[in-house]
């Protein structure tokens, strides 16, 4: 069985930082490209950050450039997402998705709230 666990998230002040985990199951994570989905109430999902399947090569979406930053651990199946500096547009569910090929498989999401 699939499965794709998220962690970390929480309710931080501006300025502060996060890590979220996710941790795969039920499939052989070390040949999958990770990434991390976000969705704020009202829009559309959008790509957070990638990572390739080896972790040599990532993308960071321009809006969180600069500040967060993807990894991942082929040891322990699970791929990070560390954020920092995050600000109250970064509040949203952030998602991981794994991808191979035709397969693609989802999380249930962890909630991220930047307030004061």
């Amino acid at each position: 069985q699939v499965q794709l666990v998220e962690s970390g998230g929480g309710l931080v002040q501006p300025g502060g930082s996060l890590r979220l985990s996710c941790t795969a199951s039920g499939f052989t994570f070390s040949r999958y490209d990770m990434s991390w989905y976000r969705q704020a109430p009202g829009k559309e999902r959008e790509l957070v950050a990638g990572i390739s399947s080896t972790g040599r090569s990532t993308n960071i979406g321009g809006s969180v450039k600069g500040r967060f930053t993807i990894s991942r651990d082929n040891v322990k199946n699970t791929v990070y997402l560390r954020m920092n500096d995050l600000k109250p547009e970064d509040t949203a569910v952030y998602y991981c998705n794994a991808v191979r090929s035709v397969f693609n498989y989802w999380g249930q999401g962890t909630q991220v709230t930047v307030s004061s």
